[in-house]
């Protein structure tokens, strides 16, 4: 198995072979995102690159694309041919062929084409989760109590670790989620819970505490749970959950990153260094757990290249807004210099990610023991 493999791999090695796998398997659908639609929209692409840096491996496919691997395995690139308009360089403006340049589209064909990549993030991400619930199945939570809050109604109704819940009310209780439903819309009211507790079956009364989550009142017993059932979904299932499993994740994304700009849990902000860390813990917990990963990152991808900011996917959807709104296009050196604010704003988050990565790791106390 591949996880035994990494695991007998020095810690370096079993980290950065499947951070460079996973990084690849990204950058190179989110670019063949923008590829695929440019070739449809009749862009010729003069360069697809997967890394940055001087080529690894590199081939000429029959309509002239030149196709790379870089060394440095960051990020990647497509060349669309004839991208900028105010080209300087009379004998490259020269060489452009007619009809198949990016600047002579539509608004709507370019912004399509850039838009490309991040959707096929998000299609990415809901095919593994699809494909993870085929066959894995989709992990769904019992209700058996595994924890109990200390003075919480459950404590004082007299909930063990252990307990399955059978039903709520005389309702059926079939998961964990429809446990928290019950309890959720009966804030402040005595229930009755049917409860397994070893081969005896007995009835607890408990009344749930009324808490404002979200401008809404709702029950709050004080349980939880960490036993799941996989349960196999068939292919519509599959896609539909998938969806709502990249939505999900899309929602705690936004939420972490408006957290990070009020000034709350910047530290959390990774970059490659603790990707890759945890791109070889989920390798070596399984295949499952490394594709799930893949997925999880994919939406990160599809929803921070949609930001907008210049040099992302989405500044240059903003570029596109304001276009269409202007009627003419941004003028060079206002391009320039959003572009150039882009970059060292990207510039700044990647620098203090990678030092949040260094203190998180401990890198600069493992520096030091080893220089004694």
């Amino acid at each position: 198995m591949i996880e035994h493999f990494l695991a007998s791999l020095p810690a370096p090695l079993g980290s950065l072979i499947p951070f460079v796998v996973l990084l690849g398997i990204l950058v190179f659908v989110h670019e063949f995102g923008h590829y695929f639609v440019a070739r449809a929209v009749g862009v010729f692409v003069e360069t697809f690159s997967v890394g940055f840096g001087p080529a690894i491996f590199t081939w000429t496919d029959s309509v002239g694309t030149v196709w790379k691997i870089g060394c440095i395995p960051l990020g990647g690139y497509v060349k669309l041919h004839g991208h900028d308009p105010n080209e300087a360089d009379p004998e490259v403006r020269a060489a452009w062929m007619t009809g198949r340049t990016f600047h002579e589209k539509s608004i709507a064909r370019r912004a399509a084409v850039v838009a490309a990549g991040p959707i096929a993030n998000f299609i990415l991400a809901i095919v593994v989760f699809a494909i993870l619930f085929m066959t894995a199945g989709l992990e769904i939570p019992q209700p058996v109590i595994s924890t109990v809050a200390a003075h919480s109604p459950a404590a004082a109704a007299g909930f063990v670790k252990g307990d399955r819940v059978l039903a709520v009310q005389g309702t059926k209780i079939a998961d964990f989620a429809a446990l928290q439903h019950q309890v959720a819309s009966h804030a402040g009211q005595t229930i009755a819970f049917s409860v397994q507790r070893g081969d005896k079956q007995i009835t607890l009364h408990a009344t749930p505490v009324a808490r404002n989550e979200a401008g809404q009142t709702v029950g709050y017993l004080g349980v939880g749970t960490d036993v799941f059932r996989a349960q196999r979904l068939g292919p519509i299932a599959s896609v539909r959950q998938g969806a709502v499993e990249s939505w999900n994740i899309a929602v705690a994304t936004l939420h972490a990153v408006g957290n990070m700009l009020a000034g709350q849990g910047a530290q959390d902000l990774g970059g490659p260094l603790r990707i890759a860390a945890i791109s070889g813990q989920a390798a070596k917990l399984g295949f499952s757990s490394f594709v799930s990963l893949i997925a999880l990152l994919s939406v990160n991808l599809g929803l921070i290249n949609l930001f907008p900011i210049p040099v992302l996917d989405g500044g240059h959807l903003l570029f596109f807004a304001l276009e269409a709104v202007r009627g003419r296009p941004l003028t060079p050196r206002a391009q320039e210099w959003g572009l150039r604010t882009g970059l060292a704003l990207i510039a700044a988050v990647f620098v203090f990610a990678t030092w949040n990565d260094v203190q998180a790791l401990r890198i600069v106390t493992w520096f030091r023991h080893l220089l004694g």
